[in-house]
Parts: C-alpha cells; structure tokens; sequence
C-alpha cells in the first residue's frame, strides 16, 4: 500500500530517524542566520492581506516553475493582475510540479501555517484561499505571529552598509522575542564597472557617514564606520554573492586609481574590476576579524540570464542559475591573505555548484585554527541546492571529508516568511541519514550521543558559532 502524502513520518524511513526527529530535532528552536526577510515588515509586524502578498510576492523559485508551466507573465508579476488570479494560476500549475521541491514546501507550508492539508490544484483554490485568508487576518500570522510560534531564535537579515537600520533599531525596542541583527552585505562596493551604481551608493555612504568620499581612504575609512555601527546594534556577520574570487593582486596606488577613475565617471576594465574586488575583500576581512565577525561567502551564482526579464523586472526575477566558475585557487588565496596576517574571521562557505562540493568540503580543512571548532564552514545546500539531494549531498561531502558534528545547520536563505518549513525537511533529511547508517551498522546506535549531535546541527553550534544572543522558546 502505497503511504499517505505527507505523512508524518515524511522522509523518515528508519525507527532511528523517525526518534531522532520526531524526540529531539522537532523541537529545536530556528536559529536563521542568513534570509532576506525585510525588515521594515518585521519592524511594522506587517498583516498581510491575502494569501498571494505572502505567498507568492517576490518569490521567484515560484515564478520559474509558473514560466516553465507556460504561465503568462501578466498573472506572475504583472502590476494590473489581480492577487487572486495570480493565486489561481499558482495553484492550476501546483500538480504539475511534483519531484520539485516546490511541490513539498507548498504543501507543507499550507498544512504548517494554516492547518490546510487539502490538495493544491484548481478546485480547490477557491476553498484554500478562503481558510488561509481568514487565517491571515489574526495575530498570529502577522510578522511577528509566525516568527514567535515558530520558535525562531534568531533571524540575521541582509542589509547595505548605507542602509540607516531604522528598522533594526525599532525591533530592538518592539520587544518581540526573535532578536534580529543585520547582515553587512557591500554588493554596490563591487560595482567599479558600473560608475552610475557605484558613485550614487557611494553618495549615500557618504551621507550616512558623515564624511566626504573623495579618496580611497576615505571610502574605507566609511566603511569601517559602517561596520563599527552594524555592530553597535548586534551585527556579527557579513556576506557576499559572487560568481567567484578573482584571482587577481591589487596594490594600494592600483585601488586608488580604480577609485579616482570611477568616481569620474569612468568604467573599470575587467581586470581593474577584478583587482577592486580582490581589494576591497581583503579590506573587508579584516575589519570582520578585527570585530570577531563571521564572514559569508556564496559563490557560484550566475545571474541576470535574460536581459528581457531584467530590464522587465530588475535583479532577483527568477532567472538566474548554477555557474561553472573555477573555485578553488583564488578561494584558497584569499583565505590565505587574511590567515597569514592572522586576520582571518570566522567564515562560511556556500557553494551553488555540487560539481564543487568536495573543492569547498575540502578547503575548509586548510584554514582550521585549533582554536574555534568549525571556523571555517562548508555551508548548508544553498539556492538551486536547498532541496532534499542537494542537502544531502552537502551532508555527505562534510561528513566524509570534515566533521558534520561541527556544522551550523540549515538557514531559509529566503524573502518569505512562510518559508520554515524548509527547516524541517532539512532536519527530516538529516535525521533519515543517521537513521539509516545506524541501520547499516556504520554509526553506533548510541541514542544519548545521536541527540546530542542532532540539537548541535539543528541550533547549538549555531548559538555558539555565531556568537548572537538568542531569543528564548521554552
């Protein structure tokens, strides 16, 4: 007989995994160290009116499936498209994604958040948005509704440095019990071949800092300002999206010029651009060191694919894939420079590209301490990789070449805040590993040291890694 859809033993196929997850890994709280929830909606405890605002705005591992199911634009992200004809059009194409994980997460983000375990498919879309809409309209779907009953400790944002944080600071004071920090992400810093971005995010740099910009000291000189006030507010991290580390060496007098050049309006060349990141990084690095920071690094994205959709719609619209970039000696370069010098931060290591897996799993090894478990991190499936075989090739890669008992755990990565129950199918996936090598006979059937190991991943190395004071669950 075939089993249920959903059930509750989903992906759990051992009597050990199905312990593991249902005793121990279950009721960990989230500890999500990287998303993009904005945070003005946390700061406002945004109610969302409809089941479409929550659910499918901005959410563009959605948007691929509904243009790969023959949708029209118009009912994606067309402006004079009504919130319920775009749900419609979402849910006819709903059974026609399954073996994608978007036919999971859809599912169990209904049953999760609003007790709906019927199908999604035309037929009942009219039924799922009546039940969801009037869920939406109480307390406890609001923002802060779903951060609270989903025990989410710690939510770490992803924020500009010329970003003011008014939104931060208002959280602090709201007193919701999910601390929220932001995330220092420079991805304009970068952008030496584009003068008009640059110069423009450089002027409200500037303004933040309250300094003029007229020099490369003077750029960094704010930057480090910056840095100094994402930490007065609790920041520990930062983060970068790159395609990859250039391999490249860059002087000061060459950085200065790049800067000069650019400031005038100039573009860089590609090799300028490619010594102004390498720059810039190192730069970076070591203010993350000099403040006991974590510095995240996701590599391998490539972005923007199709300029009609981009001039459309801008960045993050859906058509964007995995790279084949050389990793692997440039990244071992630039973790080099900043090991040698003994500024090397704490970092996290994300890899778009399994092709990579065992580069990025076996780099990590290189630049251990001896001093902090897990400094360096290979870390969770991410993006195109946060779907059961990517994780579980992740898992696999860290356990065999690193120490899965040092690792982080998962993160959402994500702009909705529907989007937890991705903790949970990590936590299932991680749970069935173990299940099934204690079944094979390759790992002890030791109960007390298997949940041990699963609180660590699930949220305790995270708390301690990281360094972040935790809101409480109890």
């Amino acid at each position: 007989m075939p089993s249920a859809f959903l059930h509750d033993d989903f992906l759990l196929t051992t009597e050990t995994a199905r312990r593991l997850y249902h005793e121990v890994a279950k009721t960990q709280p989230i500890y999500d160290y990287h998303c993009h929830l904005p945070p003005d909606q946390i700061a406002t405890n945004r109610q969302f009116e409809n089941l479409t605002q929550i659910w499918l705005a901005g959410d563009h591992y959605k948007w691929r499936a509904l243009r790969s199911a023959g949708v029209s634009e118009d009912l994606i992200t067309g402006a004079n498209t009504s919130d319920y004809d775009k749900f419609i059009a979402y849910c006819r194409i709903v059974p026609s994604l399954v073996r994608n994980p978007l036919h999971h997460w859809s599912h169990l983000e209904l049953r999760r958040y609003f007790g709906i375990d019927l199908l999604i498919n035309e037929a009942n879309a009219p039924k799922i948005w009546e039940l969801a809409n009037a869920k939406l309209a109480t307390s406890e779907l609001s923002t802060h509704g779903i951060l609270t009953s989903n025990k989410v400790a710690v939510v770490c944002t992803t924020d500009d440095p010329a970003d003011s944080l008014e939104h931060h600071i208002a959280i602090a004071q709201s007193g919701l019990a999910t601390r929220v920090y932001p995330t220092f992400r420079a991805d304009k810093l970068m952008a030496v071949a584009a003068p008009a971005v640059f110069n423009a995010w450089a002027d409200v740099l500037a303004a933040r800092a309250a300094v003029e910009i007229n020099s490369l000291s003077a750029l960094l000189d704010a930057l480090d300002q910056r840095h100094a006030f994402f930490h007065s507010l609790g920041g520990r991290l930062s983060d970068h999206g790159l395609e990859n580390l250039p391999d490249a060496d860059c002087t000061e007098a060459e950085a200065s010029a790049i800067f000069t050049q650019t400031r005038a309006g100039r573009a860089a060349t590609p090799e300028q651009a490619a010594k102004w990141v390498w720059y810039v990084m190192v730069y970076l690095g070591q203010l993350d060191a000099k403040r006991g920071w974590t510095k995240q690094l996701h590599l391998g994205a490539l972005r923007n694919n199709n300029t009609r959709l981009l001039k459309r719609l801008g960045a993050d619209a859906g058509v964007d894939s995995i790279g084949d970039f050389p990793q692997a000696r440039a990244l071992s370069r630039y973790l080099d420079t900043l090991d040698r010098d003994g500024q090397l931060p704490k970092v996290v290591l994300y890899n778009l590209n399994p092709a990579d897996n065992y580069v990025f799993a076996t780099m990590i090894g290189n630049f251990q301490d001896g001093a902090i478990p897990g400094k360096i991190q290979f870390g969770s499936g991410w993006w195109f990789l946060d779907q059961k075989e990517g994780m579980e090739m992740q898992l696999n890669a860290l356990s065999q070449l690193g120490l899965l008992s040092k690792f982080v755990g998962m993160l959402t990565d994500s702009r909705s805040f529907l989007s937890y129950p991705r903790h949970e199918y990590f936590r299932r996936i991680l749970c069935n590993l173990l299940g099934a090598d204690v079944e094979a006979g390759l790992i002890p059937d030791d109960r007390s040291a298997l949940s041990e190991l699963v609180k660590d991943i699930c949220y305790r190395n995270a708390e301690r890694y990281f360094g972040l004071q935790a809101g409480r669950f109890v």
